[in-house]
């Protein structure tokens, strides 16, 4: 049995026909997936979430780990 963890990640990614992802986000991407791969969660998926009013959007990225049971 796994417990899961969900993020949500800010990014300035906005796509469209002259946006698209930058090193910084890339990195904040890596930087967040591999922390949590270090305390023991697994990437599992993840999820685009669009702000059409705002200058950013999200990542909903989750994670789970195997459940410890006693």
């Amino acid at each position: 049995m796994f417990e899961y963890k969900s993020e949500v990640l800010d990014t300035i990614i906005k796509y469209g026909v002259k946006d698209n992802a930058n090193d910084i986000d890339i990195s904040k991407i890596d930087e967040l997936i591999n922390k949590r791969t270090e305390e023991g969660w697994e990437f599992v998926a993840h999820s685009f979430i669009s702000n059409t009013l705002g200058p950013r959007n999200s990542i909903l990225i989750t994670f789970r780990k195997e459940k410890q049971t006693f």
